[in-house]
């Protein structure tokens, strides 16, 4: 792995420090139990902000980890982003970071990071064949300040109401909740939508006192009405229902995480929550679900494997198929 660091040299601790990571929703979830890790290991008195792009922020801001969080505006759009990331540098110099840890490696981060002046800094490396948790987590041990692991117990500021969300939705008698996240990108790392229906009834029959969940956006909504048409009042469907933050919030009460590819994947592991997920055509090795409470199923074994296809070359998506219910099952009792 290349990383790239000044590292601190002081006998003294620094005082204040910035970390960045700009996007996506997914990569800045998995910098935070590294970040909590050394905020739980350092001095209160000392300073820790955190720079983001605002579709990003509303997590991080919502635990008691950083003393700011800082937002870039400008959407998806590039120039935007330069454009008040440029405006924000006068507000950020004035801090004085002693250290920045550029978690991004991107032209944004690169930029605030030589303007800052930091007397240390360390940068992500962006093209290590390691998952991008390891990754962040050497990243920030380059810097000097010691042994970094993940902590992954965070207190949220707000809890958001997604108690009374949940009962508005069809939560019933505290039941253990199951999250189901049909939200890989491309029909490649789709598992079939009924081994879901078939995963969720065997669970359900060991475990009655369960109702199964589903969160996300509109690219979930159609398998999310399938599942409440397979699994009537056990599915509470929240699809379009939740912020990011309020999303969050949900997972830390979860027993366990059934997950493709997605952003939600990384709430869970990052939580201390039961992740079980399913990859296609993903590359297991770069996105892969971290911590002893996880587990991948992945197409690294196969010839075909981690091709990043977005439909299958062979027509049957057989790196996915070949994982049964039944299969699924077995490990998800073991995981729990």
């Amino acid at each position: 792995m290349d990383i790239v660091a000044k590292a601190w040299k002081k006998k003294k601790l620094p005082k204040k420090i910035l970390a960045i990571r700009l996007h996506a929703m997914g990569d800045v979830i998995i910098t935070l139990p590294y970040l909590q890790y050394l905020r739980n290991n350092l001095p209160s008195s000392i300073r820790i902000d955190y720079l983001t792009l605002e579709e990003s922020a509303a997590i991080p801001k919502n635990i008691f980890l950083f003393n700011k969080v800082f937002k870039i505006r400008g959407g998806r759009n590039f120039y935007k982003q330069l454009f008040f990331a440029c405006l924000l540098l006068p507000k950020l110099f004035f801090y004085r970071y002693d250290m920045v840890l550029d978690l991004q490696d991107a032209f944004i981060s690169r930029l605030v990071r030589k303007v800052l002046l930091p007397n240390a800094w360390t940068t992500f490396d962006r093209f290590s064949p390691i998952p991008a948790g390891e990754r962040t987590r050497l990243t920030m041990e380059a810097i000097g300040l010691g042994k970094i692991n993940a902590f992954t117990h965070f207190t949220l500021k707000n809890e958001l109401g997604i108690e009374g969300l949940l009962q508005t939705n069809g939560w019933q008698n505290n039941n253990e909740l199951i999250i189901l996240n049909p939200a890989g990108a491309f029909p490649t790392r789709n598992w079939p939508m009924e081994n879901y229906i078939s995963f969720a009834k065997l669970w359900a029959q060991e475990f009655p006192q369960t109702q199964f969940l589903v969160l996300g956006i509109n690219t979930v909504a159609e398998k999310a009405d399938y599942f409440k048409s397979q699994l009537g009042e056990r599915l509470i469907n929240l699809v379009n229902k939740t912020t990011p933050a309020q999303a969050f919030a949900i997972i830390q009460r979860i027993k366990l995480v059934l997950t493709e590819d997605s952003g939600l994947m990384h709430m869970a592991w990052v939580s201390g929550v039961s992740t079980l997920a399913i990859f296609g055509s993903t590359r297991g090795f770069h996105a892969r679900p971290l911590g002893e409470k996880s587990f991948l199923f992945d197409s690294s074994d196969l010839l075909c494997g981690n091709c990043m296809l977005e439909i299958c070359k062979f027509g049957d998506n057989h790196c996915l198929t070949r994982y049964t219910p039944e299969m699924i099952f077995k490990r998800a009792l073991e995981l729990v």
